[in-house]
Parts: C-alpha cells; structure tokens; sequence
C-alpha cells in the first residue's frame, strides 16, 4: 500500500455522470445497475498487484474481495445460486489475478442480463430456480443490487484512492 493521497494529473480521472436511460422504469434500475457494475469494474481493474488484495482497513476489505463478493450476490439474486458462507465471498483466491476475478463478475453480469432481458414485469418473481425459497419481484432484485453494488463501489473508491491515488469514476 503507498499511502498515496496525491494522484498524479493522469491518475485522477473525470467522473462519469449518471447515465442517460429511457424513460421507464426497468430502464432507470437497469441503467444504474449497468452504471455502477462498470464504475467498480473500474476502480478494480488496472489495480496495481498485490496492493488489490491487501486489505487497507481493519475489517480485511480489498478490492479483489469486493468484487468476488458482488459476483457471488449478482449469481445468488439474479441466478438463484445458493451461497452458503457470505462472509467467505469476500476474499478471491490467493493465486487469482485481478483479471482472474474481473471476469468471472463480467460472466456473471451477463448472465444476470440475459436472465433480466425476459422480465417484462417488474412485480414478477426474478426468474431463478432455487427451491423452497420464493423469489423476490425483479423490482426488489434490481434495487437490492443498487444498493449493494453502489455501497461496494463506494468502498471500492477509497481503496483504491489509497493503493494507488487513483480517483473518479
């Protein structure tokens, strides 16, 4: 970890404003989910090793172990994964790469994508299979990964800034 709090001119980059989306419903959730998926992409990818897996604070949190967690919550709410140690979700494997854990959260978004593209009714259960568990609507599912994703970006941030001195979205 440098410790960095300056970042060099070419280390800050710009923010992304909010993205632009139509106007319904599903296309404002979706929109800012697809918005805050690639800021923490982001603030992950390019991170410099083994500084992305190095936990800056005391509870352990890195940005390896944000993404591998947002991986396994996009396969869980969207896909109907059963996860059965959330807290171990929070760490990537020692011998991952940042590539090595960026990929399998693209996979994943996608996945969730496709499964979103057939959902015309947001009061509709997500369609996922998970047995004797009901599905919440796919309202509750895209504001639940709002929420949570836009906190871990937000985490995502100031890790980052502190590994590196890398700002903006």
């Amino acid at each position: 970890m440098s410790g960095s709090s300056s970042a060099t001119p070419r280390d800050r980059r710009h923010d992304t404003p909010p993205p632009r989306t139509g106007s319904s419903e599903t296309e404002v959730l979706r929109g800012f989910l697809d918005y805050l998926r690639t800021s923490i992409v982001a603030k992950v990818d390019g991170a410099p090793e083994p500084q992305a897996r190095a936990a800056a604070v005391p509870s352990g949190t890195n940005l390896l172990g944000l993404l591998n967690h947002l991986t396994f919550v996009e396969r869980s709410v969207f896909l109907g994964e059963d996860v059965s140690d959330w807290p171990a979700t929070f760490r990537a494997a020692s011998a991952d790469s940042v590539a090595d854990v960026v990929a399998p959260y693209q996979e994943a978004v996608g996945r969730a994508n496709d499964a979103l593209d057939g959902c015309t009714d947001l009061g509709a259960p997500v369609p996922r299979p998970r047995p004797g568990r009901p599905a919440p609507s796919v309202r509750w599912a895209l504001t639940h990964m709002i929420e949570e994703t836009g906190r871990h970006a937000g985490h995502a941030d100031i890790l980052r800034e502190l590994i590196d001195g890398s700002t903006g979205r």
